[in-house]
């Protein structure tokens, strides 16, 4: 053979190698307060979302992706591949509250980071700020524009009359739509970020949670819906917009093709989302408070136009982006979450042989998912969760309340209407016992009386 083919077949063959190697950059959308169903991906008629529509046919949509109840504690898994019983984290974190994610905890933006990547994020933190050692700054993030807590003033930046709107942890006064401005800092990031260098941007928004606000123009399309649905309906049209924006920027900085794009709510919709068909809303561990309506998109990697059944938890990202990125999951603490990254791109089974939902009030309240069955097992039956569910159905069960012990089976009934844990004792049983070892260690919560 030729010597000069033979060495240029080698540069080829070298080149495709590192190529195929190349550490992806990371964009990971999580959208506040999300109804189920609120998207056309998931079967929405009333509200227009087609960057995001467009997005999740481009790639596997989740219908089974199981989040925690409220904002915090699935913040708090995504960041550590840890179940809430793990890190005490099983409620939302109160602004000047002298807790948060613990110290110890080593976050999904550190491992990233020592692998290499410029880490960013862009938008709602919610897992501690009362010491600078609690803010993303110190937990692993390069770069920190946004807000640390939830329900402040989409315009003002303000919460009960504070400001909550900080750049790389110092407080910042400026004018604009907080939809308008985390998308806008995320265009930047991806603008400036250098070509050679892989990114991990992170856009938790604060919309489309209350308060109900948007500019006046995301509302005229939306005529037809009355008080805050149809402020909600413009909301998420923001969402989807600066979605598309996103997504532009990636394309203008040639790093499209090697992005891969998450895209989550963090809990079920409170009302007036719409979370069709499951049962019940936000702070609830029935399927309307802790299974989100998500996708993940990657240009000939994740097959397009999927829709997996197969169930799986915030906590599996950890593991799954940290070993796409080359990076290390040697640590001390134990990680519960498991790589999914076959089930996204090759039909593979869950890796789960059991999903668990912890209550905000902790493990006294837990439910635990094998295969398509679900037990909830309630210490307080005719307890509610967080209150934040308390709408009534006619001829259907008080939202938010619950039998000590309840069975549901999934796949014939999402809408969790039909207990049959007296017709399956033995089911109960079994699923108790695995209940029970997921829970046997679990620690106290973070909050600080």
């Amino acid at each position: 053979m030729n010597p000069r083919a033979l060495l240029t077949g080698l540069a080829c063959l070298c080149a495709t190698l590192t190529s195929a190697a190349k550490q992806p950059d990371i964009v990971f959308l999580l959208i506040d307060d999300l109804g189920y169903a609120d998207c056309g991906f998931n079967g929405g008629m009333q509200i227009k979302t087609p960057n995001i529509d467009r997005l999740a046919k481009s790639g596997a949509i989740i219908e089974n992706h199981y989040v925690q109840p409220v904002c915090s504690p699935t913040r708090a898994t995504l960041m550590t591949g840890r179940y809430p019983t793990r890190t005490g984290v099983y409620t939302i974190v109160s602004p000047g509250a002298p807790w948060g994610l613990p110290l110890a905890e080593r976050t999904l933006a550190d491992a990233l980071r020592s692998a290499g990547y410029r880490t960013a994020i862009t938008g709602k933190w919610h897992l501690g700020e009362f010491e600078k050692a609690y803010q993303p700054n110190a937990r692993g993030f390069d770069h920190q524009y946004g807000h640390f807590f939830g329900m402040l003033d989409y315009f003002t930046h303000e919460r009960m009359n504070k400001l909550d709107w900080y750049r790389q942890g110092e407080p910042l006064k400026e004018e604009g739509y907080t939809t308008h401005l985390m998308t806008a800092e995320a265009c930047k990031v991806i603008a400036t970020t250098d070509a050679a260098k892989p990114l991990f941007l992170y856009v938790p928004f604060n919309g489309v949670h209350s308060p109900f606000q948007v500019p006046d123009p995301y509302l005229k399309p939306y005529g037809d819906l009355k008080g805050n649905r149809q402020k909600l309906a413009g909301m998420l049209a923001a969402v989807d917009e600066a979605v598309g924006k996103i997504e532009d920027a990636l394309r203008k900085a040639g790093r499209l093709e090697n992005t891969l794009i998450v895209f989550s709510s963090d809990n079920g919709g409170p009302p007036p989302g719409d979370n069709t068909p499951l049962r019940d809303f936000k702070g609830s561990i029935y399927e309307g408070g802790t299974r989100a309506a998500a996708f993940a998109t990657w240009p000939g990697r994740i097959p397009a136009e999927q829709r997996l059944r197969q169930p799986m938890h915030m906590v599996d990202w950890y593991p799954t982006l940290i070993r796409l990125a080359g990076g290390s999951l040697e640590q001390k603490l134990p990680i519960d979450g498991l790589d999914v990254w076959p089930m996204l791109t090759k039909g593979a089974p869950s890796p789960h042989d059991a999903i668990l939902s912890v209550s905000t009030q902790g493990p006294t309240r837990a439910a635990v998912r094998m295969g398509d069955w679900k037990l909830i097992v309630s210490g307080d039956a005719d307890g509610e969760d967080d209150g934040a569910s308390k709408t009534k159905k006619k001829g259907k069960a008080a939202a938010g309340k619950y039998d000590s012990v309840a069975l549901y089976d999934l796949s014939a009934d999402p809408s969790e209407s039909k207990n049959l844990a007296a017709a399956q004792p033995e089911r109960v049983r079994a699923m108790r016992a695995r209940l029970a070892e997921l829970l046997k260690d679990a620690v106290p919560s973070g909050v600080k009386k």
